[in-house]
């Protein structure tokens, strides 16, 4: 009886050290019983983190758009961030999904908990959600090696920009997702973030929703200092110089229209650290060019 008294503790105390757990954007504690070996992930920005965690070759489905790295491309497309096949989920037999938070909507995650399969939901705000995040999903698969390094280096970037950028001189800035209809962010968002981290603040920081639909007059009457945009692709969009019409903006008087990529910036993944340079430098160019200006 001792002897099998002791081998059940064993055994239990085998498990135990099995098991896997992390606690997801949402407050969620996600255990697994062993590091994931196959992973669906239902949005782009998700694949991404999951490389930059180490976890890219446990993934087995994705969704449209999931384009970074190149070898993301070739994974088993389950549909897109806001539609998906659940049959096709169950038939790839995953031990974990990863889902967005915001962009899948929560009222997806009681179908999903139905499969029976753990899920851990990504749907980064801050900055720093970045690296925790790679940090989770590393835990989870069981590539620790690899996702702790990347969020000590991605950490690092972040504060080297910090300490360089956030206390010059403040700017006020217009993000502009679209032009039609003309479209920005609130200061809940990441990208609100990212231009603290700059030393600028966002003009539309204390808009109600998180992607306000805005009237050209509400831009005129806040007069930023500089209008970023990053549009759909990886050039600049036509539609940025569309505010020379308006001579009289600070940001076309000062040379102030940027643009950035947008995979760089509106991607809450470890390229952000791109985007929040590019921003960082063009904010600081503009400063220089104002005070050279001002002493003029």
């Amino acid at each position: 009886m001792i002897r099998l008294i002791a081998i059940v503790l064993c055994f239990v105390s085998a498990s135990a050290q099995a098991q896997v757990t992390a606690v997801d954007l949402q407050g969620r504690q996600v255990i697994l019983s062993a590091p994931a070996k196959r992973i669906v992930a239902l949005a782009p920005h998700i694949v991404e983190n999951a490389y930059s965690a180490g976890a890219g070759d446990k993934l087995v489905g994705v969704v449209s758009y999931s384009n970074y790295p190149e070898s993301a491309k070739n994974i088993k497309n389950v549909g897109n961030y806001q539609s998906w096949s659940l049959e096709a989920i169950v038939a790839l037999e995953p031990d974990l999904i990863l889902m967005w938070g915001s962009g899948n909507g929560l009222g997806a995650l009681a179908t999903l908990e139905r499969l029976g399969i753990p899920i851990f939901i990504s749907d980064p705000a801050k900055l720093e959600d970045i690296p925790y995040t790679i940090r989770a999903i590393g835990k989870l698969a069981g590539t620790e090696q690899v996702s702790e390094p990347e969020a000590v280096r991605l950490e690092g970037e972040i504060a080297g920009l910090r300490n360089k950028y956030a206390s010059k001189m403040p700017l006020s800035i217009f993000y502009q997702v679209w032009d039609n209809p003309l479209q920005t962010l609130n200061g809940e968002h990441i990208i609100s973030g990212v231009m603290n981290l700059c030393g600028g603040y966002n003009v539309f920081a204390d808009a109600v929703s998180l992607a306000p639909k805005i009237g050209l007059e509400s831009v005129l009457h806040r007069n930023p200092n500089a209008i970023v945009a990053s549009g759909m692709g990886a050039s600049r969009p036509d539609w940025l110089d569309d505010w020379k019409r308006y001579p009289s903006l600070y940001a076309v008087k000062n040379d102030g229209l940027f643009f950035i990529h947008p995979d760089h910036i509106q991607r809450p993944t470890a390229r952000i650290a791109m985007g929040a340079k590019a921003l960082c430098e063009q904010l600081d160019t503009l400063r220089q060019s104002t005070n050279q200006a001002a002493q003029n």
